[in-house]
């Protein structure tokens, strides 16, 4: 992935890595096999159709991709940046037992970032407000899932993190 160059980096606040350009996530979504029975999808704790995501940006279908990572995940963008995809999706992918793994997490964050940047994805409707509060412990990729799900369900979110010890 191409980095920003250190001499500009020092004056500003801009993301250093700077995410793949469309050409190099096609070449990289063409390598997914599409498996019958895919254990990316299993080891995710967000459950992503992440075949389905592939392969639209295999075909050039960049806000479709977009759209079924919406599906899933409340916060695609972020999670194509921290969540560990080494040692869950990309673990269990059959591409990995002789070669490197599908690079999931930055196909992620290029489609989501593709509907960013690119082109508008209508933000979707909640539902009606159900007037319950759900207290969410854990801003890790599980508990901003959960949390995500829940508001689509119309409930009101508060979303707990401990502040890491030194």
């Amino acid at each position: 992935m191409p980095h920003q160059d250190p001499a500009a980096r020092v004056g500003n606040f801009d993301e250093v890595a700077l995410g793949w350009d469309w050409k190099t996530a096609v070449k990289e979504a063409h390598r997914c096999l599409l498996c019958k029975t895919p254990q990316c999808v299993s080891n995710c704790p967000a459950e992503i159709d992440i075949p389905g995501f592939i392969q639209k940006i295999a075909g050039g279908e960049f806000l479709e991709a977009a759209r079924i990572l919406r599906d899933s995940s409340a916060l695609p963008a972020v999670c194509g940046r921290v969540c560990p995809q080494e040692t869950q999706c990309e673990l269990t992918c059959v591409l990995g037992r002789k070669f490197q793994p599908v690079a999931i997490g930055r196909l992620e964050r290029f489609a989501s970032d593709y509907a960013l940047f690119e082109e508008e994805l209508p933000v979707p409707e909640p539902a009606p407000p159900t007037a319950k509060k759900v207290a969410v412990v854990g801003a890790g990729p599980a508990g901003i899932t959960v949390a995500g799900d829940l508001v689509k369900l119309g409930h009101e979110i508060t979303l707990f993190e401990a502040l890491h010890e030194p």
